[in-house]
């Protein structure tokens, strides 16, 4: 398996970033770590092996990188007006900066142009970060698979909230999405899998909130809610991971 490691200046964050690239061709998918996660998250924990199918026959390239939670979601000590805003520089750097890097990469390897959609994938916190930049930028992420996230703010914001945090939260826009917006019609143009188990350490109170908002909005996701067997852990992502990827990469299905 090809990989490949970067660091860079963030204009957008004030400090460096690092990644790592795994494969040489394919679509590309963007790995959150889970929560206070590094890059290497992927690697260490395994998740290249579940994804080693995918990867080496050239159907993906999997960026995985850092997150910001220890200055954000994690960081209960400090005022959360600056937390969540610290936290908006982090989308603003996956947008602006990342994207872009990401299709250069991709274009360049598979000999494309044009601007390629990416799918975002995470497990538990990084499930939340997942859906949160599929939901808020459909016209940059065509695929999300999002694995025992929790999908409302308070996880991290408590009692606090502002326009921002509002804004990182799915569970309260997408409530508040009125049906004819345009953001629905994208959805419905992409494929997304929202997965929670119902056993140990699992929290599946936002997905079915989810599920709800889906039905009264016509947004056609799949969410799954696995059995009282399935831990919040790394075992049964790796299995999550065999059963949903086919389906997100089934141009057909």
């Amino acid at each position: 398996m090809e990989t490949q490691y970067f660091k860079d200046y963030s204009p957008a964050l004030g400090r460096d970033m690092e990644c790592k690239v795994y494969g040489h061709a394919g679509r590309p998918v963007l790995f959150i770590p889970c929560q206070d996660g590094r890059f290497f998250d992927f690697e260490n924990f395994k998740m290249t092996d579940a994804w080693a199918p995918w990867i080496e026959s050239g159907q993906v390239m999997v960026f995985s990188i850092d997150t910001m939670d220890a200055e954000s979601w994690s960081n209960k000590r400090d005022d959360p007006y600056w937390r969540i805003r610290r936290y908006e520089q982090w989308i603003a750097y996956i947008t602006d900066e990342l994207v872009p890097f990401m299709r250069a990469m991709v274009n360049q390897r598979n000999g494309w142009e044009g601007e390629p959609g990416i799918m975002v994938f995470g497990c538990s916190l990084g499930a939340t970060h997942a859906a949160n930049l599929f939901f808020r930028r459909p016209d940059l992420f065509d695929r999300v698979l999002a694995l025992s996230g929790i999908y409302g703010a308070e996880y991290g914001f408590d009692g606090y909230m502002d326009e921002v945090v509002y804004r990182n939260s799915p569970v309260h826009y997408l409530s508040n999405m009125p049906k004819d917006h345009p953001f629905i019609e994208l959805y419905n143009q992409k494929k997304g899998v929202i997965c929670v188990g119902r056993g140990p350490w699992e929290i599946p109170g936002t997905t079915l909130w989810l599920a709800d908002i889906f039905r009264e909005k016509g947004i056609n996701l799949w969410v799954d809610v696995w059995g009282w067997d399935v831990a919040h852990d790394w075992d049964w992502w790796y299995k999550q991971v065999a059963y949903f990827v086919p389906y997100l990469l089934d141009q057909e299905g």
